[in-house]
């Protein structure tokens, strides 16, 4: 057992923490390295003390697929800011430890070229929970899946309102952690409404055999929060809040306070949900 372990808080512990005081879980996304490496973990510290129960820590990416224009904008802003793969592990161990599970958002060819074994490795020895892969199947993930088993590092794999019930089956026998549904179609971004479709794939997630399904792409405020929170078992927000960084770009105290208003109202969402 490494130093890590000790205070390494997995997955299913926030979840479990969540469902004891009857409401769903509250998952802050934010891209490692903006607008730096310190003050993105200084936001992570902000999203956690503000009712964060995780932090989806992003591996900035030239390809981005999945982001949408705001999530891109700030990402590229790390990249270019020199932002790599172990500045993000240096940033899961500074936050593992203050009562979050902390997880990476990475796209495969990342972890492919740092190494599927290496990667999972060391995550868990800086105290990080798991990984979420949105451009990875079960199908292609062989070595992924051994490497996650090994160091015993969640693996949260995506499903869609698209899914037919044997690849929800398939996606559930494979992951750990969590079933992350993507409540739409499409990249991430703050949405007006979430899809009415949403609530129906959660409940044919579960019919699948997950325990946990939490919700994203399109969750942005305190009721978009508490409409979701009432059926799923986590609500996963990042456009949000990574909007308020970038709106308060060179005003740091700004960027602090508007952070920690996102979150208050997204906490509080989804404490009312099942209120």
């Amino acid at each position: 057992m490494t130093i890590a372990d000790t205070h390494r808080l997995r997955a299913d512990d926030a979840l479990e923490r969540a469902r004891a005081e009857n409401r769903s879980a509250l998952i802050g996304y934010l891209p490692a390295g903006f607008p730096d490496l310190e003050r993105s973990i200084e936001a992570a510290r902000i999203l956690i003390d503000h009712g964060a129960d995780m932090i989806e820590l992003g591996l900035p990416y030239s390809d981005p697929v999945m982001d949408g224009a705001v999530i891109q904008e700030a990402a590229k802003a790390a990249l270019l800011g020199g932002t790599r793969t172990r500045h993000v592990l240096q940033a899961v161990e500074a936050l593992s430890g203050r009562g979050a599970a902390i997880l990476v958002m990475s796209y495969w060819n990342p972890i492919l070229a740092y190494g599927p074994n290496s990667f999972a490795r060391d995550l868990a020895a800086a105290g990080g929970a798991g990984v979420i892969t949105p451009d990875l199947i079960p199908d292609e993930g062989a070595d992924w899946i051994a490497a996650s088993e090994e160091h015993e590092v969640d693996r949260i794999f995506l499903v869609a309102p698209s899914s037919p019930r044997d690849r929800l089956e398939h996606v559930v026998s494979h992951t750990r952690g969590f079933v992350y549904a993507a409540s739409t179609m499409g990249v991430t971004g703050t949405r007006a409404s979430v899809s009415a479709a949403t609530e129906g794939l959660v409940e044919r997630t579960r019919a699948a055999g997950a325990k946990n399904v939490c919700v994203g792409l399109g969750v942005s405020n305190g009721e978009q929060a508490s409409e979701v929170g009432a059926y799923a078992d986590g609500v996963i927000v990042g456009s949000a809040f990574v909007r308020a960084l970038l709106e308060n770009q060179g005003d740091d105290r700004a960027a602090r306070t508007a952070l920690a208003a996102v979150a208050d109202d997204l906490r509080a969402g989804v404490e009312r949900a099942r209120a």
